[in-house]
């Protein structure tokens, strides 16, 4: 098993404080026309200087088509990838997805996870995504053992994402019982518990220390949802993260009956109880909020809470379309989005959905400016995700950099403009990826994991024949 020293060693293996110069053929700067002939000069794998309207300089890489800061994927579970395309069969709804992705969660140890890990977070650098925040639940064993490293499970999600060279923020997740009421979790979620808060933070405790000297990981903290986190085991992780400064995350108001079970229990809706309890504040971020009461996004403005849409999953589950314009017209908090149980990864969807969704709600067009789209792909992400550094083509940021094809079947015509990317591109047309100033990515090829279709169909096969034999030997 790699140790997490080994994450840190293979994440290094990149390059060593690079520094150098890119020629962009076109660049999106964070906001207005698109800029041409940007060139960028990096130290120590920061942008050190950027200059537009130059001529390519002789021997200086060139990124053709439209170049992008680096995209953050705020809300992913790496292992719902094995699900994609074997959960379509029927109809069934969220609460059946949902037991058959509990029992592939619990196929999966050290080892395999980090093999499934690797594959899906290529995947991700191969889409243009330069951070991932990994909503991490997976904890113990299938029985709800502790492996001899507490933290094993988030020790192959480091390694993971150094092989694939994207940054992580494992927002560790306190996962403690089966419905708002507080019933036990039952056995398909027994691996996902450490029994109480307390005992949440004293095993995430040394996890983040091992980490305390990263520049590629951050460990984040979150709670499940007021379905899986008791209202009295609450502030031992917001305490945490406040104590550490690190990013909270948690899903709220995901579908109609949690909120109808909040209320029925609590009097409040998930967001009340979320404000009650002191969790909701800049650095947090509620995932999904799709059904909020004016209340709500009155509560969640006034406390410059976070939020993040992932409508590919939302609408793969049918559970209903944000109020994004409300959201989006808040004078605080970040608007973020992610591929969340990855149907699909592609971050140009995820931000394009935003406005069609709101266009069939809405029944009008143009609702968002193709600028501000690209910004919850971008910056408000990697805010989102503890990265305040990054998700800017500018001096003193993190060079990271995704090149789009502007003249593929998809986006040819289109221009070098914002809107070419939001509403015509896809996954597809990335070409080159640099994250800290390190190519990752080079002409849709990732420069270290080979083989990624193949690695990502003998991954999910894998679940799913550990998955046949259990339920074989239940039979």
């Amino acid at each position: 098993m790699t140790s997490p020293s080994n994450a840190l060693h293979q994440r290094a293996l990149w390059a060593d404080d690079p520094e150098g110069q890119w020629w962009c053929e076109h660049a999106w700067l964070g906001g207005g026309p698109v800029a041409h002939g940007v060139l960028l000069t990096v130290a120590e794998g920061r942008f050190s200087r950027v200059v537009s309207g130059v001529e390519r300089p002789a021997a200086v890489p060139a990124l053709r088509g439209l170049v992008l800061p680096g995209l953050a994927n705020a809300h992913s579970h790496a292992f719902h990838r094995a699900l994609r395309s074997r959960t379509q069969h029927d109809r069934g709804s969220f609460w059946t997805w949902r037991d058959l992705m509990y029992q592939a969660a619990n196929t999966l140890d050290p080892d395999t996870y980090r093999d499934l890990a690797t594959a899906v977070f290529t995947e991700m650098a191969l889409a243009g995504v330069t951070s991932v925040g990994e909503f991490h639940y997976l904890h113990h064993d299938a029985r709800g053992v502790p492996y001899d490293d507490p933290n094993a499970m988030g020790h192959a999600l480091a390694d993971a994402a150094a092989a694939a060279g994207v940054r992580l923020t494992l927002l560790d997740t306190c996962y403690l019982s089966s419905s708002v009421d507080g019933s036990p979790l039952s056995d398909l979620q027994r691996r996902f518990g450490d029994g109480s808060g307390e005992r949440w933070a004293e095993r995430v405790d040394p996890l983040r220390h091992e980490f305390s000297g990263s520049d590629t990981v951050i460990v984040g903290a979150a709670l499940h949802s007021v379905r899986g986190v008791p209202l009295q085991h609450m502030p031992p992780v917001v305490e945490w993260a406040e104590a550490h400064r690190a990013p909270l995350h948690v899903h709220s108001s995901e579908q109609t009956a949690e909120v109808e079970q909040c209320l029925a229990v609590h009097g409040r809706t998930p967001t009340g109880l979320l404000h009650d309890a002191g969790v909701l504040g800049p650095r947090t971020t509620a995932v999904h909020a799709t059904h909020l009461t004016e209340s709500d996004l009155a509560v969640l403005d006034s406390t410059a809470t976070g939020v993040c849409f992932c409508p590919t999953t939302e609408r793969d589950l049918g559970d209903g379309i944000g109020p994004a314009s409300a959201l989006l017209a808040r004078s605080a908090g970040l608007f973020s989005v992610g591929s969340d149980s990855h149907a699909v990864i592609d971050l140009f969807e995820e931000a394009r959905a935003v406005e069609l969704h709101e266009r069939l709600r809405r029944r009008e067009r143009g609702i968002f400016p193709a600028d501000r789209l690209l910004r919850a792909a971008t910056s408000d992400g990697q805010h989102a995700l503890g990265w305040s550094d990054a998700g800017l083509i500018g001096p003193g940021h993190r060079a990271d950099l995704v090149a789009v094809d502007l003249e593929s079947v998809r986006t040819a015509g289109g221009g070098p403009r914002a809107e070419t990317a939001v509403f015509a591109a896809t996954a597809a047309d990335v070409t080159d990826v640099v994250v800290d100033g390190r190519t990752v990515v080079r002409d849709r090829r990732h420069l270290r994991v080979t083989d990624v279709s193949r690695r990502l169909a003998e991954a999910a096969d894998l679940v799913f024949a550990v998955h046949g034999r259990r339920e074989g030997a239940v039979r």
